[in-house]
């Protein structure tokens, strides 16, 4: 498989992408702390079908670091896919990878072809069981340094059924070992959507799948109930037996649901 890599210097910034593949432009849009390869056992499978774009979302990864300008992560990947000479794209993403691509899907509806979603983030959203358990490393971090408390992310309940799998758990440690911690100690000037996305998702034109692992936090099945009604044109899957890194504990069933919606 032929992997094209490269450095979009676009927004004032510095953004890294592969893309493989013919054929329809896929996106895959990654979780806080992690990278481009969350999605490897995605990408060569996916790459069969479509144009598969992936990327390292401003402030991880290869890509820059946020300056004290503002910016918009669902704007970076519109620039990203326009220096791509890519117009419209299927947009999948996880975590926070997801919230990004409900943003995408408010703000650039004619450049989205269809929306998944897994384990999502939602804009608007009260995550109250991850922000308290969240909040103790943001305290820990203002001490040791962001990327000292990386290590207290890797053990946190979210990653729980993730780390049953040992090949699994070895990848996270290095993708998040490997991450700058920047967000750890500084205020990140994302600009916000107004309103936020959870007032707008009856606005959501896409054919929308969200998957659910079964495991995960109650604060994602929680989104997921409001995605489902919500979102017009929408469709659940959920994968039982794993957590929040669906993609990585089931690759194999997050692969099927996903080329068997698109």
């Amino acid at each position: 498989m032929h992997v094209e890599t490269g450095i979009a210097k676009i927004n004032n910034t510095q953004i890294y992408y592969e893309v493989a593949g013919n054929g329809p432009s896929l996106v895959l849009i990654h979780g806080f702390t992690l990278d481009t390869r969350m999605w490897d056992d995605q990408f060569a499978t996916f790459a069969q079908h479509y144009r598969v774009v992936r990327y390292d979302v401003r402030g991880f990864g290869k890509s820059a670091l946020p300056t004290e300008e503002t910016y918009s992560h669902a704007d970076d990947l519109k620039a990203l896919l326009v220096y791509l000479g890519i117009a419209q794209a299927h947009i999948i993403g996880l975590s926070m990878g997801g919230g990004i691509a409900i943003k995408f899907a408010l703000t650039h509806p004619e450049m989205t072809t269809t929306l998944v979603v897994a384990d999502s983030l939602l804009d608007g959203y009260e995550t109250a069981e991850l922000d308290q358990t969240i909040g103790s490393i943001v305290e820990q971090a203002a001490a040791a340094g962001g990327k000292a408390v990386n290590a207290l992310l890797l053990e946190h309940v979210i990653f729980a059924p993730a780390r049953e799998q040992p090949a699994v758990s070895e990848r996270l440690v290095e993708m998040v070992t490997e991450n700058s911690g920047w967000h750890w100690v500084n205020n990140d000037p994302e600009r916000a959507l107004e309103p936020p996305a959870i007032a707008r998702l009856q606005e959501i034109a896409a054919p929308t799948l969200v998957i659910l692992g079964e495991r995960d936090m109650a604060d994602f099945h929680g989104i997921t109930a409001i995605l489902q009604q919500k979102v017009r044109d929408v469709r659940v899957v959920i994968l039982p037996s794993v957590g929040h890194m669906s993609n990585m504990e089931a690759p194999e069933l997050f692969n099927a649901a996903v080329l068997a919606f698109l």
